[in-house]
């Protein structure tokens, strides 16, 4: 309602995408894949004293790197800005828009990073409620600078602080939870031990592979920023309903698998880590069927529901609803990667997904170029529902080989 599917919107959702790219490739993705195995290997044979070195070790490194880019980033956003997005320079107003946003989202970067570490411990330890709930401060912060947009410039920079502001609620949140039992890291020296080296072997591969994906959603908001203003807005949309149950459901399934399954093949139980990743695929399935089947019967219906009101009017709402179809094609898949790369992630070898999702990345991408054209934003997401099909067939041909 606030923001509604015109230009501050499309500003606004490329300021947003673009920490969230790096946060997928450098974060959630890349380092819990490394870090999580690394770290329940160490506490199972070494104790916990040693895995809170190796954590502490990392968590150092982190927050050195993370301030350096952040350092780097910021005066440079206006050619960041221009490679994310090339459309917008041809609109002067929308591209300084989404510069003076970008530079006040970016800062999330750093925060959510630092989220993503203490959620790999705390999860490693069998914790897995405040790393869970963490998501629902940038909900929270979302809404309550959105209410308050009337104090703002414009309703994209109320909730591009929306943005900062979560960062630092949600690191307050999983740090509070991880010192109240003793798994808040300290700062270490960095030292190439044993655990580091095999956290960076993991590590390389893991960034490659998570990059690939993200190399995907970069070229929608590269395409899209040259269709028609409201076309990045479109995929926003969309992309939050079809991520409700790849989030809700795929990426629970694959958090919770993770560290399970590492601690049972650390431990010889081979057949229980199988069982247990079985059991997640049926689960997942079972839970996602019911979403696929809406999308695709009534997109457009689910879009005005939910969004139509305020800034978003009806040829908004159907224009959403044509791209939420569209990435329903893939939803199973997708819902089910997280899983199917846990038989990899768990025994520490992030180098096969790395092929997987290089093919599939570069099928996407193809897929892109010859779809935007008869079907311009929808074929992007159709595009993106195929990549995601080729990618788990691939993980699920290799694992089972």
């Amino acid at each position: 309602a606030a923001l509604g599917a015109g230009p501050v919107a499309d500003a606004f959702f490329v300021a947003f995408r673009l920490p969230n790219h790096f946060r997928a490739i450098f974060g959630e993705g890349a380092f819990n894949a490394a870090f999580v195995p690394t770290y329940a290997r160490a506490r199972e044979a070494s104790g916990a004293a040693e895995a809170a070195t190796f954590a502490g070790r990392v968590f150092t490194l982190v927050l050195v790197v993370q301030a350096i880019l952040l350092a780097l980033a910021l005066p440079g956003m206006p050619w960041i800005v221009a490679l994310l997005a090339p459309g917008f320079p041809a609109d002067p107003q929308k591209y300084e828009l989404a510069v003076a946003l970008t530079r006040i989202t970016f800062p999330y970067l750093l925060f959510i990073t630092l989220v993503t570490l203490l959620s790999g411990v705390l999860n490693a330890n069998g914790r897995f409620a405040a790393a869970a709930a963490a998501p629902v401060l940038l909900n929270g912060s979302f809404i309550a600078a959105l209410i308050l947009a009337g104090f703002f410039p414009t309703a994209g920079h109320a909730a591009a602080w929306g943005v900062a502001a979560a960062g630092v609620l949600e690191l307050a949140l999983v740090w509070i939870d991880a010192a109240r039992h003793g798994l808040a890291p300290t700062f270490r020296r960095p030292a190439l031990d044993a655990d580091m080296r095999r956290f960076f072997r993991a590590l390389g591969p893991a960034v490659v592979g998570s990059a690939g994906i993200q190399i995907a959603m970069f070229a929608d908001t590269i395409i899209a920023s040259a269709l028609p203003t409201g076309a990045v807005s479109s995929l926003y949309y969309a992309d939050r309903l079809y991520q409700l149950p790849v989030g809700v459901i795929g990426v629970a399934a694959g958090t919770v698998l993770l560290p399970e399954m590492s601690r049972l093949l650390a431990a010889g139980e081979t057949a229980a880590a199988h069982g247990a990743q079985n059991r997640a695929f049926g689960f997942t399935l079972a839970l996602a069927a019911p979403f696929v089947v809406a999308f695709l019967a009534f997109p457009e219906l689910i879009m005005a529901a939910l969004f139509r009101r305020g800034a978003f009017d009806a040829a908004a709402a159907e224009a959403a609803g044509r791209v939420l179809a569209a990435y329903a094609v893939g939803l199973p898949a997708v819902a089910l990667i997280r899983s199917a790369v846990a038989s990899f992630y768990a025994r520490s070898d992030t180098a096969t997904p790395v092929a997987a999702s290089l093919i599939a990345v570069g099928v996407n991408v193809v897929l892109k170029l010859l779809l935007m054209g008869p079907l311009g934003v929808v074929g992007l997401a159709l595009a993106t529902a195929l990549g995601a099909w080729v990618n788990l067939l691939i993980l699920y041909g290799l694992a089972w080989r």
